[in-house]
């Protein structure tokens, strides 16, 4: 039976945890996650955790912070006065909110902390910092 390798497309499904055992994402209730290994479209630790698997078999993978999303990087959170929303925008926690950089390239904020006019955001990704752990089963291997 042929292994999964490098180059190859795949369809997984899979189901993704936290260490405290909160699921995060399923693929289970709806299509399979369809990539190609090695061309760098999921986290490094996906990819390198399917190598070697086989059509039909199922295998946990925990990943680490840098393989995963990376760690938290306090240099991402910052805390803005809530004058400095446009008017039509009414910060909440958990709130996803989008901004630009200097370079004009989108950037990604979540809301985290609401104390007084004080607005705390962060632009790490939500699982940073976080090892995750796949449960990944190959569907099919093209």
């Amino acid at each position: 039976m042929s292994q999964v390798k490098n180059g190859d497309k795949l369809k997984v499904h899979y189901t993704g945890r936290l260490k405290s055992g909160e699921v995060f994402d399923t693929s289970l209730e709806r299509e399979p996650l369809a990539f190609t290994l090695g061309r760098g479209q999921l986290i490094p630790g996906f990819e390198l955790g399917v190598i070697g698997m086989t059509l039909g078999e199922t295998r946990t993978v925990e990943i680490p912070p840098d393989d995963a999303y990376g760690p938290h990087q306090a240099r991402l959170v910052t805390v803005v006065h809530r004058s400095q929303f446009p008017p039509e925008i009414v910060p909440e926690i958990g709130q996803e909110l989008q901004t630009e950089d200097e370079d004009g390239r989108p950037v990604e904020l979540r809301v985290t902390k609401i104390e007084g006019d004080n607005v705390t955001l962060d632009a790490n990704h939500h699982l940073a910092g976080e090892t995750l752990i796949f449960e990944i089963k190959v569907v099919e291997i093209g």
